[in-house]
């Protein structure tokens, strides 16, 4: 039974992303989260205390849908990445992030201001570390 790939961040995936994950990591399909979840994982208040009880239905759709040893690609309000990425090493999940290669173009106008352009490249998938203490 091949693992899947299951989205938690707020893009949806690029075809060098999709590319990546079936040819490196040997997913066999991706998972996007419903969009009860997409929506709670794009408005994570930044005024809040805490976060933790507001993931409960992110946290519920992966033990509702993955399986040990499924890959969760975490990425976004950083609080709520820690938090699940902590989450997904203790349901043996595989957390990873996308890494970048980014450029940046300058171009003067006619007015003396300057414009910046960035592009981003996707480079690779990286699996998040445990880190023993």
């Amino acid at each position: 039974m091949n693992a899947r790939f299951f989205v938690l961040m707020n893009h949806t995936l690029t075809p060098d992303q999709q590319a990546d994950a079936l040819g490196t990591l040997g997913v066999s399909g991706f998972v996007d989260p419903p969009p009860s979840v997409s929506r709670i994982w794009a408005a994570i208040p930044a005024d809040a205390d805490s976060i933790g009880g507001m993931l409960s239905p992110v946290k519920s759709w992966l033990d509702e849908t993955a399986r040990p040893g499924d890959t969760v690609l975490i990425q976004g309000d950083f609080g709520a990445v820690y938090h699940m990425v902590c989450y997904a090493f203790s349901k043996d999940l595989i957390p990873v992030y996308a890494t970048t290669a980014r450029a940046a173009v300058e171009t003067v106008m006619d007015d003396g201001s300057v414009e910046i352009t960035r592009v981003f490249r996707h480079r690779r998938f990286r699996r998040y570390e445990q880190i023993q203490i």
